[in-house]
């Protein structure tokens, strides 16, 4: 095992920048919902999963507030990337917020819900864990009109 302690008396190294990392499964990046979210809605995941810390998954943040610290200077953005999220099961709503200072709380779908006190009724029954291989059904439609190509006319 390598830490600081054993870095020392070991003689290893670090070969990376110190600090947490993001553990994102490739089965999120790889799945056809995640190619659809806009570019927009991609970032603002990264954000969010920058916040998980072993056990808030329930407790994360996406208030304007917040993610004005991070960059994100519209809400706008904000708030479409953020539809994108619960609509393609990236992310789930476990506090709805309210005026005038309570932020929703969401989770992120490829971890475990962490059983923190404060969800709303019914947050933990509702909640579906890898939600977003669920939304990666595309339907293909031809280009081609319901009635056929129909028939060409040649004018003189």
């Amino acid at each position: 095992m390598v830490n600081a302690r054993n870095i020392k008396r070991r003689g290893y190294t670090i070969d990376r920048d110190p600090g947490g990392f993001i553990a994102m499964p490739w089965s999120v990046l790889d799945c056809p919902a995640y190619s659809r979210l806009s570019h927009p809605a991609k970032a603002l995941l990264f954000e969010v999963a920058r916040q998980f810390v072993k056990d808030n998954n329930g407790r994360l943040l996406i208030s304007r507030a917040y993610m004005a610290k991070r960059g994100w200077n519209s809400s706008d953005t904000i708030t479409k990337a953020k539809r994108q999220l619960l609509d393609g099961g990236f992310i789930y709503e476990t506090v709805m917020g309210h005026r005038p200072n309570k932020a929703s709380w969401y989770a992120v779908t490829w971890l475990g819900l962490d059983k923190l006190p404060g969800y709303d009724a019914g947050a933990c029954e509702g909640f579906k864990r890898s939600a977003y291989l669920q939304n990666s059904a595309i339907k293909i439609t031809s280009l081609r009109p319901p009635d056929g190509p129909g028939k060409r006319t040649i004018a003189p």
